[in-house]
């Protein structure tokens, strides 16, 4: 049975990093990396991510500055921000190039706000998919008299603890990021 609850927990840290990824890109009040970091980007017939062939830095609260390895890559770089669905304007800027993020509107913080509760139910329903699947097994050990029915009971109650731990961090990390998307 720990080999069952092991994996689990394995599916729920998933899940957690997994979340964590998609809300890094969510944009608050504030410049961040996570930002662009994942942008493709066409770099010699391949695309690449942002952060793999140029530097990403924040000088102030809502700016972003992009500066390549590679000189050369600085208008494949531009055209890649403009094309995404990030809408900003790429200011070139001698070898590197700046990105202004323009004030949120209130419009658009609830926006961002249904698409971040939109992804924290996406891994509430994938783990409480994998606690119904990883629970079939349990009964079915059961029913193989591989565990006795005291054990199986156990193992729900352990299952149903990390469940539970899982719950409250994500509900702890969607509420610190709906309060950084809400601040002016």
């Amino acid at each position: 049975m720990k080999d069952v609850l092991k994996t689990f927990e394995c599916e729920l840290t998933d899940a957690k990093e997994w979340f964590y990824a998609e809300i890094a890109s969510l944009r608050t009040g504030r410049a961040t990396p996570a930002l662009v970091e994942d942008l493709l980007v066409d770099s010699y017939g391949a695309k690449t991510p942002l952060k793999h062939i140029a530097s990403i830095s924040t000088p102030d609260a809502r700016s972003l500055v992009i500066q390549p390895w590679d000189k050369g890559a600085l208008e494949a770089i531009g055209k890649a921000i403009e094309n995404s669905s990030l809408n900003f304007a790429p200011i070139a800027d001698g070898d590197h190039i700046r990105l202004t993020l323009p004030q949120l509107t209130e419009e658009r913080r609830k926006d961002l706000l249904k698409i971040l509760n939109g992804k924290a139910e996406e891994v509430r329903m994938k783990t409480r998919r994998a606690r119904d699947e990883t629970w079939k097994e349990i009964q079915q050990s059961q029913k193989d008299k591989v565990i006795s029915e005291d054990e199986k009971f156990r193992v729900k109650d352990e299952l149903q603890k990390k469940m539970d731990g899982f719950n409250t961090e994500l509900e702890s990390t969607r509420e610190k990021k709906e309060r950084e998307i809400m601040e002016v």
